[in-house]
Parts: structure tokens; C-alpha cells; sequence
């Protein structure tokens, strides 16, 4: 299949058809969504837990400047071994399963975090929450673009990364009122409501027509969708197309190729994450702690904090398609 080919493009929704009404098909992308937002709290969360640790009474674990940085950084190895991980498990076990499994280190880590007596754990809890951040960033977006119809695919779409800055706007106002033990037994909420909401969802269409389970994808999309008014199953050949080396001649594959990777260096390599690893340090040794714009709590730089996480959301989302229409089915 080339992108020259619309014939094979497999459709689940007939072309013409009236768009469904299914409300459970938010509920399923909000339980999906459960998991950027853990994603966004682990990542905002050292930025209030660093100076709580160091204010901690002495039996707590004691950071200096060394050890402040890799507890900040270490969650990024962690993810850097879930993104390949979950693209290993969304093929194999399922994006449904996949994202069931991504709870138990969210938990874990976060809980190894609160039970902390020494570095070594607070650094093992911090790689444990990134090994979930990778699966969840690559498995979400999947399971939500596939579950979605195409009238509301780019909106659903679009509130990934809307939960990612939620979930980190989240950590820096906790930290507000929460010393570091606490703050992570917080994180340990939104993975366990994920691991309970998820567990009621159904397995995408798309997955399990790959399976050949026809009768379990009608019954799937009749769940979210609310019905299976329009339902036009895919060409056999479709389901088994994969990605092709070759494929990337063509310019409607290399040019978004190209693009979405550039954007994503540009990004990366803007520095943004540290920013969020250490917003509350940064600021406090930019000499504005006594300020309302400190790191810490005031409102006023919860309000900065905000800003800046969520300019990261506007421009993807309006550069998405009117109709919401991605290239996933």
C-alpha cells in the first residue's frame, strides 16, 4: 500500500455515514488520558519535591547539587527504555493491556519514592516512573486516535498533551501544600484510577480486526460508539499492511516524517525540560524567592508555570486537521 492506493485504506465508518453519539467513548479517551497526565506529574514532580528534600529533617534522604540533578534527569533514561518498550507491547499484548500495564510502575515508582531511606531509591522510584511515562506517551495517543471517530479524533487527539501540562500544572500546586512523601503518594492517584477506569474499556476496533476478531471490534466500537450505524469492515489485505522503508519515497510519508521529527528535536533540544525538572530551584537561584514570582507556590508563577507548559499545546493542536482526521485508520 502507497498513499496513492485510497482504495485500501481500511474504513470503519462507512463514507456518508451520520457521526455517532456515544458518550462512553469520552469516558474511555478520559481513562487513556489518565495516563499523560501521570506522565506530566512525574515530570513537574521534582521540580517542588528537590527543595522539600533538602528542607527535610535529617532522616530523610539528603540531595546535593549532584544528586538534585540526577534525581531530576534520571526519569528521562527511564522513558527513554519505556518508549521502546511500549512499542514493543502496543503490537503484541494490545493497547488496552498495554496501557493496564503502565499503572504498575507509575505505583511502583511513586511508591518507592515515599518509602525512600536513601538516594538509591528515590533514584530507582524516579526510573520506574519514567520507564511509565515512555509507554504511556506512545500508547495513549494510539489507543485514543483508534477508539475515536473521525468528527472528534483531532479534539480527543489533541487532549494528550493537554493532560501532560495538566498533570504537571497538578504537581507544582500540590507541592504548594506537600512535602516530597506526600507529594508522591498524590501521584500514585491518577495511574490507580487509570488501572480502574481502563479495566471497564473495551480493546480498539482497529487491534482487534488485526486479530480477526470481527465480532469483538463490532462490539467494541457499538460500546464507544453507541452503535454500528455506518460499519464497513476494512479490506482483508489492509489489516496485515506494515511500515516499508520504501514507503518513505513517497513525499505524503517523508515530508510529515521529516517534519513531526524536526519539531520533535526543536523541542527537546529547546531545553524546556529542565526547566520543568527544576522550575523551583531555578527560580530560587535567580534570586526571586522572596518575589511573588518564585519558584515555590505563589499563585502568581503557578499562573507562569501554566503559561509556559501550555503554549506547548496550542500550536500542535491548531495546526490539527478541522475535521480531525489523522492518518491511524
Amino acid at each position: 500500500m502507497t498513499p496513492d492506493d485510497p482504495e485500501e485504506i481500511p474504513l470503519l465508518l462507512r463514507p456518508g455515514g451520520s457521526a455517532p453519539r456515544g458518550r462512553l467513548l469520552f469516558l474511555a479517551a478520559f481513562a487513556a488520558s489518565l495516563g499523560p497526565l501521570s506522565f506530566g506529574f512525574a515530570l513537574g514532580y521534582s521540580s517542588p519535591a528537590i527543595p522539600s528534600l533538602r528542607r527535610s529533617a535529617p532522616a530523610a534522604p539528603r540531595l546535593d547539587d549532584s544528586a538534585a540533578s540526577w534525581f531530576g534527569a534520571v526519569v528521562t533514561l527511564g522513558a527513554a527504555a519505556g518508549g521502546v518498550l511500549g512499542g514493543w507491547l502496543v503490537d503484541r499484548a494490545g493497547r488496552k493491556l498495554s496501557l493496564l500495564l503502565c499503572t504498575a510502575p507509575f505505583v511502583a515508582g511513586f511508591a518507592l519514592i515515599t518509602a525512600a531511606q536513601d538516594l538509591w531509591m528515590l533514584l530507582g522510584g524516579r526510573l520506574l516512573t519514567g520507564l511509565a511515562c515512555g509507554v504511556a506517551s506512545l500508547v495513549a495517543p494510539v489507543y485514543i486516535s483508534e477508539i475515536s471517530y473521525p468528527a472528534v479524533r483531532g479534539l480527543l487527539g489533541s487532549c494528550v498533551q493537554l493532560m501532560v501540562v495538566m498533570g504537571i500544572l497538578l504537581a507544582y500546586l500540590a507541592g504548594w501544600v506537600l512535602e516530597w512523601r506526600w507529594l508522591a503518594v498524590l501521584g500514585c492517584g491518577p495511574p490507580t484510577l487509570m488501572l480502574l477506569l481502563m479495566c471497564c474499556m473495551p480493546e480498539t476496533p482497529r487491534f482487534l480486526l488485526t486479530r480477526h476478531k470481527h465480532q469483538e471490534a463490532r462490539a467494541a466500537m457499538c460500546f464507544l460508539w453507541g452503535s454500528d450505524e455506518g460499519w464497513e469492515e476494512p479490506p482483508v489485505m489492509a489489516e496485515h499492511q506494515g511500515f516499508q522503508l520504501a514507503l518513505l519515497r513517497h513525499p505524503g510519508v517523508y515530508k510529515p516524517f521529516i517534519i513531526g521529527i524536526s519539531l520533535m528535536a526543536f523541542q527537546q533540544l529547546s531545553g524546556v525540560n529542565a526547566v520543568m525538572f527544576y522550575a523551583e530551584t531555578i527560580f530560587e537561584e535567580a534570586k526571586f524567592k522572596a518575589s511573588r514570582w518564585a519558584g515555590g507556590p505563589s499563585p502568581g508563577c503557578s499562573c507562569l508555570r501554566s503559561s509556559l507548559c501550555t503554549s506547548r499545546v496550542w500550536l500542535p493542536a491548531s495546526a490539527s486537521s478541522p475535521t480531525g482526521s489523522w492518518p491511524f485508520w
